[in-house]
């Protein structure tokens, strides 16, 4: 099973780009995030007719989180994340896949620092970490797949002084991801490649694509069951430099059957 990351940046915007990738690479699961798209607007025609059932969670102008399934309509689990009920923002969707549970993430990125949106950041990583200890403690095979908007170490980043001051690299945000970690998750990506520095954004302004500066927000964390089957992990890169393209690149794991 090939499960899929992809924050397309408005999906209206992408879908050529989301379709032509569905075709070309033909992953089991995709996780989407910051659809920009409200429920009623979701081109789901169009997901159809390219083999794909999907669940979504959308909300207008912004936030927005789905799941597809290749062949078969992935089974609802949880919309929008627990410990909160006055949070309105769609940045959470929980299924079911072929015995997979799978989980599209888009967290706050929570700039500007200091503020209110830092510390809807640090909350939502706190109620994200209650919830995942809640799957773990189910013994399935579950992944954690989204735009995290954390990257987790110096390692993670083209530049570690420009982004010093960003939420993305706070002191904070680390240590909640981390904490997420700790729990018992795997990082897909960095297991696969502990070494060599995998970009998944690169942003649209200075020139970041042409000067490969990049950093690494998109992860897929796996519960134990989900890391007994890891056979790969990776990041579809060159779909960043497609014309019209959204500004991360599909990232993904293999689990075996």
């Amino acid at each position: 099973m090939r499960i899929t990351t992809y924050n397309v940046n408005g999906i209206k915007a992408r879908l050529p780009r989301l379709i032509e990738y569905l075709e070309e690479q033909k992953p089991d699961v995709v996780c989407l995030q910051e659809l920009k798209s409200s429920d009623e607007t979701f081109p789901e025609a169009d997901v159809r007719a390219a083999g794909y059932g999907a669940v979504w969670h959308g909300q207008k102008g912004f936030n927005g989180v789905a799941v597809l399934a290749k062949g078969a309509d992935p089974v609802e689990r949880m919309r929008g994340l627990p410990g909160d009920p006055d949070d309105t923002h769609s940045r959470y969707l929980e299924a079911e896949v072929d015995g997979v549970v799978v989980a599209s993430i888009y967290l706050p990125n929570g700039n500007p620092v200091p503020g209110p949106k830092f510390d809807y950041k640090l909350l939502w990583m706190e109620r994200l970490c209650a919830h995942a200890a809640d799957l773990l403690a189910e013994e399935r095979p579950v992944v954690l797949a989204g735009d995290y908007n954390v990257i987790p170490t110096d390692a993670d980043t083209f530049s570690v002084s420009a982004m010093a001051h960003d939420a993305l690299m706070q002191p904070e945000s680390r240590q909640a991801f981390r904490r997420l970690l700790y729990q018992g998750w795997t990082d897909a990506l960095k297991t696969r490649h502990p070494v060599t520095p995998l970009w998944t954004f690169w942003d649209y302004q200075a020139g970041c694509w042409q000067r490969d500066a990049g950093f690494r927000i998109d992860h897929l964390l796996l519960s134990p069951q989900a890391a007994d089957r890891l056979a790969d992990a990776g990041v579809d890169k060159s779909y960043r430099g497609r014309e019209k393209a959204s500004d991360h690149a599909p990232t993904w794991a293999t689990l075996r059957d």
